[in-house]
């Protein structure tokens, strides 16, 4: 296969590239091994277009315009759906799903939720937390309806290291639900600890909000309401308490988008200005810019201190993601912009160096503005997907 391949004309309605740590199949080059530079990826062709990815742990789920699912990466928990429990290299169909229309899906650290166009929930991978919200303890290496939520529109899941979260359309009141392991809170089910919940519970403190899109990734929860709120619960950042229960983030600001971590969270402002909250590991900011964003944050606050990203001029930033502990974002030329942990090459920079500050990854000579470009991440590992001028159906 060849590696950052100039693309020519008939190869430009869309692109995808990866990097970062790659030895059980996640990065779909059918190599186990890590890549430290962006590598395009050819025969997703036959698929495309892809409308969106999510990466996990190890794995990746990707969707088409027209409903269908396709997973590759690492399967030993039953999370690529196969009906297996085994790494696939290369990108496979999702078969147990096929006649359906799926319109989301999420990738957590060892399993994955689906979510189809008609409100129908389905979960396989590592159960073993619950997490997967059929009423018991069992890993299933086929996606398998939530039956709780079948009289219910789904509209989003969100997976986590070891949670799930769900998010139901036009719903007053019990909008969100959470399953698997609430140990840190991430559930949001009750002001005292609760080990796991093996079947959906309702997240509480938000059934007066209209809430729009939900969030998971390590022990972390998040949500965004309609009025640009942003609502966060399960494990502190910067060494805060946990939270058992939502709390909105106390910011005098619009939010529309959240990216979790395993140790921060990126935010982007309806203005298109992001940032960080939390990351004291690999993900640091260096020198940031601490902005006193709340009114007046207390000693007190639960929440962390929320620093802006450094060293973007007067970039728009159009779209954000987060791994472990590496964040990456897309500026409004099309340039992606990765920092934080590098020890996987889950950077692109063409080293294992861990960066404080954004750093421009190297993506070819190719026409960024006759594009839209995303960026996603999994725990040590990113992808991006470009799509050019009239096959713009990503999302």
């Amino acid at each position: 296969m060849e590696e950052n391949k100039t693309v020519g004309e008939d190869e430009r309605e869309q692109e995808i590239w990866s990097w970062g740590a790659g030895t059980e199949g996640q990065l779909g080059t059918g190599r186990l091994q890590d890549e430290h530079t962006p590598q395009l990826l050819h025969y997703f062709s036959s698929f495309a277009p892809i409308s969106s990815l999510s990466c996990g742990g190890a794995h990746v789920i990707a969707l088409t315009p027209d409903g269908r699912v396709l997973t590759w990466g690492r399967g030993t928990s039953g999370q690529l759906g196969h009906g297996e429990m085994v790494n696939s290299l290369q990108p496979k169909p999702v078969k147990a799903v096929e006649g359906l229309v799926i319109s989301h899906a999420s990738a957590g650290w060892n399993h994955s939720g689906f979510v189809s166009d008609t409100g129908l929930v389905f979960t396989c991978g590592d159960g073993s937390f619950g997490q997967l919200g059929h009423g018991d303890y069992k890993s299933q290496c086929t996606p398998i309806e939530v039956s709780y939520f079948s009289s219910k529109h789904v509209e989003q899941i969100a997976c986590g290291m070891r949670h799930s979260l769900v998010l139901l359309r036009d719903t007053l009141g019990d909008q969100v639900y959470g399953f698997g392991s609430g140990k840190r809170g991430q559930l949001g089910i009750s002001n005292d600890k609760v080990k796991s919940a093996s079947l959906p519970r309702i997240t509480l403190g938000l059934t007066e909000v209209n809430i729009i899109s939900i969030n998971a990734n390590g022990d972390h929860s998040a949500a965004l309401s309609a009025g640009g709120h942003l609502y966060t619960w399960g494990r502190g950042f910067h060494g805060a308490s946990d939270s058992y229960f939502p709390h909105c983030f106390p910011a005098d600001l619009s939010f529309n988008l959240v990216a979790l971590g395993w140790n921060h969270a990126l935010v982007q402002t309806s203005e298109h200005k992001v940032f960080m909250i939390g990351g004291y590991h690999h993900g640091v900011l260096g020198d940031p810019q601490k902005t006193a964003l709340m009114k007046h944050t207390s000693a007190e606050s639960k929440e962390g201190i929320m620093q802006i990203i450094p060293n973007l001029e007067d970039n728009e930033v159009l779209h954000i993601a987060a791994g472990a502990e590496h964040s990456a974002l897309v500026t409004g030329n099309g340039s992606v912009m990765t920092w934080g942990w590098g020890e996987h090459g889950q950077l692109g920079l063409g080293d294992t160096v861990d960066q404080t500050d954004p750093q421009v990854v190297s993506l070819g000579n190719l026409a960024e503005e006759r594009a839209i470009t995303r960026v996603y991440c999994g725990s040590g590992f990113s992808f991006v997907l470009r799509t050019y001028d009239g096959h713009s159906q990503i999302r």
